[in-house]
C-alpha cells in the first residue's frame, strides 16, 4: 500500500472518530512528517559509481584512479597525520596495501583536513609523515575540499572500497577494534576485499566509520 492511500485510509478513520482536537493535531502532524521525502545521503552508497579526481600527491605530482591502469579497484582511504585513530590504524593501512596492491587492489589515501584548523595536517607535514613511516601508497591531498564531501567522508579513517568500475562497494571502518589490531572480531576491509576478488559481494558492505571528524576550512 503507499504512503499516500495509507494516509487516506487513516484520514477516513479519523473523520469518523471523535478524538479531542489536541490528539488530532498531533496525529496530523506525524502524518506530515512521514510523508515528507527522506533526506539525500551525504554522499555516495554503495553501488554509487565515484567520480574520479586529481589531488596532489606528496612527491609533487596529481594522482587520478585513472592513472591505476591495470587496477582491480581501489581502497580510497581518507586519512591524516594528527587523529590518534588514524595513527592507530596507520600500519594497518600499510599492511592492506602490501597486501592487496599485488593483487590489484591499491590504497590510495587521501587528507581531507584543512591545515588552517590542524598546522599538523598541512602538505609539508604529510610530507613528513610518509617519509618517516615509509607510505608505500599514495597519499594526496584534498587542499581545496571538493572530494571528501562527494564521498560523503566524516571520520579520519573513513574507507571507500571501489570496484574496477569505481562502484562503491564498501563503506565504513576498517576493523572493530582501533586499539588492539590482534582482538579485532571483525576485519571488514579485508573481507570486503576478499569478496570483491572472488567476483561477490560483500556480505557486509557499511559500517560506522570511527575517528576524528574531518576538519573543514572556515567558511
Amino acid at each position: 500500500m503507499s504512503h499516500q492511500r495509507l494516509h487516506f485510509n487513516i484520514f477516513l478513520v479519523m473523520k469518523r472518530t471523535v478524538l479531542p482536537s489536541s490528539i488530532l493535531l498531533v496525529i496530523t502532524a506525524l502524518l506530515l512528517v512521514s510523508a515528507s521525502p527522506s533526506p539525500a545521503p551525504a554522499g555516495y552508497i554503495v553501488g554509487d559509481i565515484a567520480e574520479d579526481f586529481s589531488l596532489k600527491n606528496i612527491d609533487g605530482n596529481h594522482v587520478s584512479l585513472a592513472d591505476y591502469k591495470d587496477a582491480k579497484g581501489f581502497l580510497v582511504v581518507f586519512t591524516c597525520n594528527h587523529c590518534p585513530y588514524a595513527q592507530l590504524y596507520e600500519q594497518r593501512i600499510i599492511d592492506l596495501h602490501r597486501k592487496y596492491a599485488p593483487m590489484g587492489i591499491p590504497v590510495v589515501a587521501i587528507n581531507p583536513n584543512s591545515p588552517l584548523i590542524v598546522p599538523d595536517d598541512s602538505y609539508e607535514e604529510m610530507q613528513k609523515r610518509a617519509k618517516l613511516k615509509k607510505y608505500p601508497f599514495a597519499y594526496l591531498f584534498d587542499e581545496e575540499q571538493k572530494v571528501f564531501p562527494k564521498y560523503g567522508a566524516s571520520r579520519t579513517p573513513h574507507v571507500y572500497l571501489l570496484d574496477a568500475r569505481r562502484a562503491v562497494q564498501y563503506i565504513g571502518a576498517i576493523d572493530d577494534n582501533p586499539e588492539t589490531p590482534a582482538a579485532a572480531k571483525n576485519r571488514w576491509v579485508e573481507a570486503a576485499v576478499e569478496a570483491l576478488l572472488r567476483g561477490e559481494k560483500p556480505a557486509v558492505d557499511f559500517t560506522r566509520a570511527v575517528g576524528c571528524t574531518v576538519k573543514k576550512k572556515p567558511q
